[in-house]
């Protein structure tokens, strides 16, 4: 009877728990921002500004395609929020200009002309 009782709590336990995750998981969504990257050291900074915003999940910036996928959480953050991330970190962030004052503060080859020859 206690074992009976015992993989019942379990079950519903265990239930619980999967509907709690499933809920936590269906809030994700995923967009893709075109940056003005240039090099490895801009990759660092977005992504890490971007890691910083409450409810983003994951982050990655493709160097050579300059686009930034970000999976995040729509009930705890919004695309408008992460362009504006980014333009604070000095960068284009789509249509969403970069900071000056965040660019002035960037090593100069990190800047949108930064590798022209």
């Amino acid at each position: 009877m206690k074992i009976q009782n015992s993989i019942k709590k379990l079950s519903v336990t265990l239930v619980m728990l999967f509907a709690f995750i499933a809920t936590g998981y269906s809030q994700t969504e995923e967009i893709i921002i075109q940056t003005t990257a240039q090099c490895g050291e801009c990759k660092e900074i977005i992504e890490k500004a971007l890691m910083a915003v409450k409810g983003v999940r994951f982050a990655e910036l493709d160097v050579n395609s300059k686009k930034a996928k970000v999976v995040y959480n729509s009930k705890k953050t919004n695309p408008a929020e992460l362009r504006k991330t980014i333009s604070l970190a000095g960068y284009d962030a789509d249509d969403v200009p970069a900071d000056s004052a965040a660019v002035a503060k960037l090593n100069p080859c990190c800047t949108k002309d930064g590798h022209r020859e």
